[in-house]
């Protein structure tokens, strides 16, 4: 299978590192210009150079914003009025005591892992749906079905994004445009790889040991008995905003190495 991105601009929120950032290279290799973003200067541009010396002939652009709020939002928008693909990639975890909570953090995780992807699909949907042609991917978690007790907010963030992506399919049904999640499980990234540094160095053991452990204790249904990287992930979001993937739609889609142990 070839995909061809070419003459299609896609924007990824969130995506100067970790996940965003495979996608918004594998996007950008199948000939899609892309619109990457983060939250400041300094890591947008860091981000780009890296990205254009890879890839000297894509076309990538980059636009800081904080798309936890309105302003931010508003500000992506009005420097990219129109896109075709749409991956809403920016959100955050952290572990945490349910009973020691403040309803701020709830609110502050909900509006950066939620209301960013409602408010960019507020906005470039209807100009997919007149065109006839566009794809919508929320990035969201196999936490959203199997939600982690140390980060019960983030389970219930991401649960949200699936009733959110697939409502947003049924509303769009017959346009031409699909709407989908991605459940990325144990993955890479840059966040869990930076928890999984400091828990090594804390314990005196390698970063794959303290993978390992991880998955014995948190995630011991996994199949694949290792974190998948962010390219994997990538490479089943770039399929989905691809032609290839019209008759796929509202679905949600597993990159979680096994760990949910279903067949639905």
């Amino acid at each position: 299978m070839h995909i061809q991105l070419k003459g299609r601009k896609a924007v990824v929120t969130g995506s100067t590192a970790g996940i965003g950032r495979a996608i918004a290279e594998g996007l950008a290799r199948a000939g899609a210009a892309v619109v990457i973003n983060g939250r400041t200067q300094e890591r947008v541009d860091v981000a780009l150079g890296q990205m254009r010396a890879l890839l000297p002939e894509a076309d990538i652009t980059g636009v800081v914003a904080d798309v936890s709020t309105q302003e931010g939002c508003a500000g992506l928008i009005a420097r990219v009025p129109s896109a075709d693909i749409l991956i809403n990639n920016a959100g955050t975890a952290r572990l945490n005591n349910f009973f020691k909570q403040h309803d701020s953090e709830w609110l502050d995780l909900f509006q950066l892992n939620v209301m960013s992807g409602v408010r960019t699909a507020r906005h470039y949907l209807p100009k997919m749906m007149e065109r006839g042609w566009g794809r919508v991917v929320f990035i969201s978690s196999e936490s959203a079905l199997n939600i982690p007790k140390d980060m019960i907010d983030y389970g219930v963030t991401k649960t949200a994004m699936l009733a959110v992506s697939r409502g947003l399919a049924e509303l769009v049904a017959g346009t031409g445009v699909t709407v989908n999640a991605v459940l990325p499980g144990p993955t890479d990234s840059e966040i869990l790889s930076n928890w999984m540094k400091s828990t090594a160095h804390d314990k005196g053991i390698s970063q794959a040991e303290a993978e390992q452990q991880f998955l014995q204790t948190m995630r011991p249904t996994t199949l694949i008995k290792r974190f998948a990287t962010t390219e994997e992930v990538a490479n089943m979001v770039v399929y989905v905003s691809s032609e290839q993937a019209s008759a796929t739609t509202g679905a949600a889609l597993r990159v979680d190495g096994g760990v949910l142990r279903s067949i639905a």
